[in-house]
Parts: structure tokens; C-alpha cells; sequence
């Protein structure tokens, strides 16, 4: 396994990476850590799983999302990945979408452990993950510098493929498009977020604006932000 492989990105949007790797059509489906549940709505009416459980350990994100009133195959559960509270061997597919990092690192080991006993075997997790390189995260890295958890995210997988608990498919490495009209808006969706207190005072608040504006355009920013997918499949 590797944490980063520079000669093997592609052009792509996590959405098409869903799309060309996972089998979802009628699948019972787990997604730990679904946020704004943006990428949840998108499987559940793009691809028509069986239905989706969508946990979020963000509470006040998690109200938010116990508000969606439009995704009848979407059950929206508070709780973090270490603990999941369904079956063995219930879900066919299980997803991580940059959330893996986010949980505090002595219960990685155990997320992945859970993560495993609740898929049936022979099925499938993606488990996507930033990769800590770019343009964008040299703005990111000035007021959430995630070096060190994204690389204890990758140790733990490494860990639990090592066991054999969960065999690796393959790997997947690729550059989604991030567009931001106006720093507005990247301050917005990156940091008056709900899940993290950044702790910002004026003078890091204007060195972080100072960074973001020098990638500005008439049509605002454009980055790409590099991404490390790991398929890892249960054995049978």
C-alpha cells in the first residue's frame, strides 16, 4: 500500500470514482461520517442502493441532516465509527468519504475492526482519504494542518489489511476538481464549520485569506484536491 503515489493521479470527481468501482444498484448500504450528507443524496437517487444508513458523529450536522425529508431509503444515525450499532455481516458496501482521518486515532484500529464485522463477506469498502500534497492544502494546512492524523489513517489501514481482516483491491489516486466563488465561500464550507473549532485570530484569519486570494480569478478559485482511495474487501 502506498500513502501517495504522484505518477498515478487521474482527472476525477468522487462521485465518478463511485460510479466505476461500486456495486450499489439494490445494495444495503453504510456510509460512517456523511457530514452535509451532499454525497449520501447523490447515491441514494443516482444509483438506487437497497437503502442507506448514514451515521455522523457532528451533532449538530446530524440534527440538520435528521431534517432531510426526501430520501425515504436514508436512515440518518448519530455515532462514531468505532461503534456501529448494526449486525454482523448486514452491509454490502461501506463507505468512509474523508472521515477516517477525523477519528481520534487510538480507535481507528477499532473503526476498521467494526467496520469489518458489520460487512457481509465478500463485500466492499471505500475508504477515501486527502492525501496531504497541493496547492489547496497549503491554504488548508495554515489553520488545520492534518499531516499527522491522515498519516495515522493510512497506518491503520495498513494495519488491518496486514491482519487480514480486510484484503486490498486496489488503489485509486486522483485530483477532484474544488471550486469557491469568493473566499466567502471557502470560509463558509471549510471554516465556520460545526465539527472543528479552529481557533483563528485575526492575524491567522487574514494570512489565510492573504493565501486564497493568490489563486483568485475572474471566475474564482480553482484547485484540485489529491485523493487516495483504498478497496478493501472482506474476505469470504
Amino acid at each position: 500500500m502506498k500513502i501517495d503515489n504522484p505518477d498515478a493521479y487521474q482527472p476525477a470527481t468522487e462521485l465518478e470514482i463511485i460510479e466505476q468501482t461500486l456495486p450499489l444498484k439494490g445494495a444495503k448500504v453504510l456510509e460512517l461520517g456523511c457530514g452535509r450528507a451532499w454525497m449520501t443524496r447523490k447515491m441514494a437517487e443516482l444509483f438506487q442502493p437497497a437503502d442507506i444508513t448514514a451515521t455522523e458523529v457532528d451533532k449538530i450536522q446530524h440534527e440538520k441532516n435528521l431534517a432531510i425529508d426526501d430520501l425515504p431509503n436514508v436512515t440518518f444515525v448519530y455515532g462514531g465509527a468505532e461503534a456501529i450499532d448494526l449486525p454482523d455481516n448486514s452491509v454490502d458496501v461501506v463507505l468512509m468519504l474523508k472521515s477516517l482521518h477525523h477519528v481520534p486515532t487510538e480507535l481507528m484500529t477499532q473503526a476498521l475492526q467494526e467496520l469489518a464485522r458489520v460487512l457481509k463477506p465478500g463485500g466492499i469498502a471505500y475508504i477515501s482519504e486527502p492525501v496531504f500534497r497541493g496547492a489547496f492544502n497549503e491554504v488548508l494546512r495554515l489553520f488545520h494542518d492534518e499531516q499527522v492524523v491522515r498519516q495515522n489513517a493510512f497506518d491503520a489501514l495498513q494495519k488491518i489489511v496486514d491482519a487480514g481482516t480486510l484484503t486490498l483491491e486496489r488503489q485509486i489516486f486522483f485530483n477532484a476538481p474544488a471550486h469557491y466563488k469568493d473566499f466567502n465561500e471557502f470560509d463558509e464550507r471549510m471554516i465556520q464549520v460545526t465539527h472543528t473549532d479552529h481557533q483563528i485570530d485575526d492575524e491567522l484569519y487574514a494570512k489565510i485569506k492573504a493565501a486564497f486570494m493568490q489563486h483568485m480569478t475572474e471566475d474564482g478559485t480553482h484547485f484540485e484536491k489529491p485523493s487516495r482511495v483504498d478497496l478493501l474487501r472482506k474476505p469470504a
